[in-house]
Formats: structure tokens, sequence, C-alpha cells
């Protein structure tokens, strides 16, 4: 049975950092939830699609598997800048890799992403596939802001 890892963005702003990061975990559909974060390898039998983050009415507080990068900006006049880059295996086994970076700009954050996984995939002897990725931003212009890109694994109760 396939399992699906959802790649969802947000951005925020708020008054403080974590309420910029909170934000962002709204806009990205994820806020009630305790994130635990993973590692950056995707398992055996699992599809990565990208789109908003659909999880069940009445799961507030739930665990919530994650990978995630989010960058903070609280001087005006900068950007924040986040995004996942993931590579699959060839072999059709839904095995790969993720990385996730930060920074202030959209250029930045892809360089870094696709550097990264050329890098991971030399170190391995199984084929790779192409990279993708998705990337978020957004501008401070008065209150600190959070760029989001999250891939939600599952969600798990306390049970």
């Amino acid at each position: 049975m396939k399992k699906n890892i959802k790649i969802s963005t947000g951005t925020g702003t708020g008054t403080t950092r974590m309420a910029a990061f909170d934000a962002a975990l709204f806009d990205a559909g994820v806020a009630n939830y305790n994130l635990i974060r993973l590692s950056s390898i995707i398992p055996t039998g699992f599809t990565v699609e990208t789109g908003k983050a659909e999880l069940e009415e009445g799961e507030f507080g739930h665990k919530l598997y994650v990978v995630y990068a989010s960058q903070i900006e609280d001087e005006v006049g900068k950007d924040a800048w986040a995004g996942i880059g993931w590579t699959k295996m060839e072999d059709g086994s839904g095995r790969g890799l993720f990385t996730e970076h930060e920074g202030h700009s959209e250029h930045e954050v892809t360089a870094l992403i696709t550097n990264t996984l050329t890098d991971m995939k030399k170190y391995r002897s199984e084929k790779y596939g192409d990279v993708g990725h998705v990337t978020t931003g957004i501008s401070c212009t008065d209150k600190p802001v959070c760029a989001l890109v999250i891939a939600v694994y599952e969600s798990e109760g306390w049970d």
C-alpha cells in the first residue's frame, strides 16, 4: 500500500518571531499538531505530492511526523525563504532523500537544495532520479515574518 507525503507551504506574520512561525504553520494547515521532526529519508512505498496539507478534523494535539524548513526574518526590507528538495530512487521502490534549507532568496535556497542532494547522491550506490523542490518566501515590511515548507508524513494520536 502506497503512503503519501504531502509537501505544503505557508507564510505568516506576527508580533513576535514565534507568532510568525505559528501563523505560517496555520497557513500550511498544520498549526494544531505537535511536530515531530524527522531526518531526511523517504521510506519504501511512499509517494511525494505537493499541495495544501489535508489533515483530519479532531486531531488537535496529535503527533505529526514531518520534515520542515522555516526561515524567520524580523529586519525590515529582508526576505525569508524556505524550501524542501527531494530525489527518489529509480528502482520504483518509493525510497528517496529529502533536504531542507532556509535563506534570504529563492535562488539561494534552490542552489542549496540542488547542491546538497547532488552530494547526498554521490555517497550512495543506488541510482536516483531528478531533483524536485518546493520553495516559498515572504518579505518583512514591519513585523516578524516566517516562510515554511513542510513535508507531512502522518499523524498519530496519543492512545
